[in-house]
């Protein structure tokens, strides 16, 4: 999808939040000499995901414009599992010169779940 143009990945509301506090978590465990955690784990994660994105934007699994929650205020939606059951939620924008990737939402499996209105059997 990108071709030629520039990918740009911004963080925003919930997915941003949810990353700083995780580098915040990281920092003091790197810290107190921690070298391996799931925090640490989930971290890297996203950060991975974030440069697929950016050499593929639509790397990710497309969720149906049907199953897009409404309240999102978008026209599409993907989805990358990230480490330990946590989910990236991300749409597309753009024109000829740039694609920038919005990521909407980091999320543990319950949060996701609640997202999209799935119940639990």
């Amino acid at each position: 999808m990108s071709g030629d143009r520039r990918v740009q990945v911004i963080l925003r509301d919930q997915a941003k939040e949810e990353f700083e506090a995780l580098n915040q978590i990281v920092g003091e465990q790197q810290a107190r000499g921690q070298t391996n955690s799931e925090e640490m784990q989930l971290l890297k994660s996203i950060k991975q995901k974030v440069e697929l994105i950016k050499l593929n934007p639509t790397v990710g699994d497309s969720i149906p414009k049907k199953l897009i929650p409404n309240d999102l205020g978008v026209s599409n939606l993907f989805r990358l599992n990230l480490t330990g059951y946590w989910r990236m939620l991300y749409t597309l924008a753009g024109n000829q010169v740039e694609v920038i990737a919005f990521v909407l939402y980091i999320v543990d499996h319950r949060e996701y779940d609640r997202i999209f209105g799935y119940k639990k059997r």
